[in-house]
């Protein structure tokens, strides 16, 4: 897994790691599900492949990225989760509530909720850790328009707001919105290497960059849940390694985004499951431009790349085909997908933009940062050769990381691949596109193309603002109009390829119900998705 390239590993991760969805995905069993017959079965073990170890399991303090979602989750549990239909619902919160101008939501906390270690959850706990969040250097942006929380009753919290937020409850079914006890807050050390929260599995073993065991929450909240006795998360950062794994029986199920493993496991549907995120949930893999630095200030440069990359050939040949290509941050199966105007390949306009330039200000060169992973460059130096044959000379670095993240949000880079957009709703990108959080080189930015156009800003803002849904979809029309034109990002495909591989004897992957009797987002993440515990079981034991 090309971890570095999901934002969720970056600050604020908790924004992009939410729940998502968008094309109204329906939970249902993928090609080559065995019929349920006999019901979820009690006991068992499963054994997990995760592509990398967590950062740490505190939602206030550690970066969660898409494998600190899996492991963290058991144990964690949101204010709020995503329907299989998109729409966010109450989990740990019984309620949340509006006022007619959206400025204010009451947060009403379910009751009979007991974390493991004892102490029932109350709206007391719930606010110390929304004002947690609030001041946590890792999460505190997101949170800029709430003036405050405030304890209503025992089991009530007011959010009061500078501005109107129609989807804030979105911004609570992840890492902002896990709920852990008052002992985690006094000692986040603690919490970071030993988790308790109110989930459906406990903490029993933790060893880094090696595995991490949890075992069945005898007092969880949910009656009948979770199936499983223990999951054991086995870190095995090399794709083809996992899969090999997977394949000699030394784990039951794994996370992959390789087509050749969706094309292997998927034809031995006897042995094996194939599920795969779609919608909104499959995020958007593009080249991240930097605005702010020449040559890419220049628009025309900006332009040329777009017109002289051909995503055809990108899909055949790293995805074998299985993709679509991209032209925004959401799909044409999406309700907000507006039609028309991105830069399609034609290497005469690339070539003639490129020359206008050069006429201008001499010759066009940057540099592209990659990580060292033999398919992230394979497609670094397709880019290279497509852009060279334009007129444009690009040298590849490469970074880890580490390396790769802090050069991402200080300004300190001209391009790099990248992989994001796949929230729930539309205004989870707000921070990522807006003019407000645009920041000077060298300056932390969360708007990491340091793009400044107004046009785009106040779309967003309506977006954010307006309850009335064709307004909204007005809106994020203008956002798709403005990338387009101003090409912060040359989008390549919809990565459609992020899958969960399992045995034929684990049952219950993406099927899922929430409290109110609902059927769960099937898969959540990118680019390789996970999927909540509590509803999985195994045929053998």
């Amino acid at each position: 897994m090309k971890r570095w390239r999901t934002p969720a590993t970056l600050l604020l991760a908790s924004v992009v790691m939410l729940a998502c969805s968008g094309q109204r995905p329906v939970a249902a069993p993928q090609a080559g599900s065995p019929t349920n017959t006999s019901g979820p079965a009690q006991g068992g073990r499963l054994i997990y492949g995760l592509s990398a170890d967590a950062n740490g399991f505190n939602p206030v303090t550690d970066q969660f990225a898409a494998q600190s979602y899996s492991m963290a989750g058991t144990i964690i549990e949101p204010l709020v989760s995503v329907d299989a239909n998109g729409d966010w619902k109450p989990y740990l919160a019984e309620s949340l509530t509006p006022n007619a101008k959206y400025d204010e939501w009451t947060i009403k906390v379910r009751t009979g909720v007991s974390f493991s270690d004892g102490i029932s959850l109350t709206g007391d706990i719930v606010k110390a850790n929304l004002d947690a969040q609030k001041a946590s250097p890792l999460n505190a942006a997101v949170f800029v328009p709430i003036k405050s929380f405030e304890l209503a009753d025992p089991m009530t919290v007011k959010v009061k707001l500078n501005q109107p937020w129609v989807a804030f409850p979105y911004y609570l079914a992840a890492q902002i919105g896990m709920i852990v006890p008052p002992a985690t807050l006094a000692d986040p050390k603690s919490g970071s290497l030993k988790p308790v929260g109110t989930g459906p599995f406990i903490f029993k073993e933790y060893v880094p960059d090696n595995r991490m065991v949890v075992a069945k929450n005898p007092r969880y909240w949910r009656q009948g849940l979770p199936y499983l006795d223990e999951v054991e998360f086995r870190i095995l950062p090399d794709s083809q390694t996992r899969a090999q794994t997977l394949e000699a029986g030394g784990v039951d199920a794994i996370g992959t985004s390789r087509d050749e493993d969706l094309t292997k496991f998927g034809a031995m549907k006897d042995a094996y499951t194939v599920h795969r995120a779609q919608g909104m949930a499959v995020p958007e893999y593009m080249f991240m431009l930097n605005t702010a630095v020449a040559p890419l200030d220049d628009v025309r440069v900006r332009k040329a790349l777009a017109y002289g990359t051909d995503r055809k050939t990108v899909i055949s040949t790293l995805r074998g085909g299985l993709t679509e290509p991209a032209e925004g941050p959401w799909s044409k199966d999406s309700k907000w997908y507006a039609a028309g105007g991105y830069p399609d390949y034609d290497a005469a306009k690339a070539a003639a933009l490129v020359k206008e330039v050069e006429a201008e200000k001499g010759p066009i060169r940057f540099e592209l940062i990659s990580t060292p992973d033999p398919n992230t460059m394979q497609g670094v130096e397709l880019a290279q050769d497509m852009w060279r044959k334009a007129g444009i000379e690009v040298s590849i670095k490469q970074a880890d990381q580490a390396d790769l993240i802090n050069r991402a949000v200080t300004g300190n880079f001209a391009a790099t691949v990248w992989t994001q957009f796949s929230a729930p709703d539309p205004d989870g990108e707000y921070i990522w596109m807006h003019q407000a959080y645009a920041k000077p080189v060298g300056a932390v930015s969360l708007n990491f193309t340091r793009l400044k156009d107004a046009k785009l800003s106040a779309a967003l803002d309506v977006g954010r603002g307006n309850p009335d849904e064709a307004a909204r979809k007005a809106a994020y029309g203008t956002v798709q109009e403005r990338l387009r034109e101003l090409v912060p990002f040359v989008f390549i495909d919809h990565l459609n390829t992020g899958a969960i591989v399992a045995k034929t004897k684990v049952r219950g992957i993406g099927e899922h119900v929430l409290p109110d009797g609902e059927k769960g987002l099937p898969l959540t993440g990118s680019p390789i998705p996970y999927h909540p515990f509590s509803g999985i079981w195994v045929t053998q034991r």
